[in-house]
């Protein structure tokens, strides 16, 4: 899930975080993560914002906490290096840090992972720690390659009424080879559409494939 800008940019044109998505984009971000075992986060991103978003709803940290689940979804950063400095808000932050790197980091996280050569690799590894809902937080090198093998289940975006241009796509621009099926028509389906506060608006699609199970319903 991300917010972006009406051009579909991740940040401004020079380059840093951009702070889009207000109150209502908080809300819809609260319910994903509420749903999620872990959020997906690259090392871009982190490096960005030295924190990642915390689920802020105590009713939905409840809810968690009553089904035998830990308040918040495990943080789970990707890079290819394991050096990050410990003064970042991240590692103050009340979440389980993972790593998913080459090497395992000296100070910081609660757990690593290699990182495999494959996306559907590292996905399996996930998969078995634990994690089965994976929420992805950013940024946009890390949604191309899951995009490039197929491996997003659902897309929500929330258009943030901003025009920031620049190459900051959602997508990189740079040439890259996407799956043909993802191109065709009958590829997304449209689950959800929901004005939320500050002009911005929520769109959900679901990757039409079988087994797929739904986070549950803004509103």
């Amino acid at each position: 899930m991300l917010a972006v800008s009406l051009d579909g940019r991740l940040a401004p044109a020079s380059g840093g975080a951009a702070q889009l998505g207000g109150a209502g984009d908080r809300q819809v971000l609260d319910q994903a993560l509420s749903w999620a075992d872990a959020c997906l986060i690259g090392a871009g991103t982190i490096r960005a914002h030295r924190s990642t978003c915390l689920l802020r709803d105590p009713a939905l940290q409840q809810q968690r906490i009553d089904a035998g689940r830990p308040p918040q979804p495990v943080a789970v950063v990707v890079s290819h290096r394991n050096s990050f400095p410990q003064d970042w808000l991240f590692f103050q932050q009340p979440v389980q840090r993972w790593l998913l790197a080459p090497e395992p980091a000296a100070h910081g996280f609660n757990r690593w992972l290699p990182l495999q050569s494959s996306w559907p690799e590292r996905l399996a590894a996930l998969q078995l720690a634990g994690i089965n809902k994976l929420v992805l937080l950013g940024g946009a090198q890390l949604a191309a390659q899951l995009f490039q093998v197929d491996g997003v289940d659902q897309l929500q975006l929330t258009l943030s009424p901003r025009i920031l241009g620049g190459a900051n796509c959602w997508i990189p621009q740079q040439a890259m080879t996407l799956p043909e099926a993802l191109q065709q028509p009958e590829a997304w389906q449209l689950e959800e559409m929901t004005p939320l506060q500050d002009d911005e608006l929520m769109l959900r699609y679901a990757r039409r494939r079988e087994g797929f199970n739904l986070p549950p319903s803004v509103g």
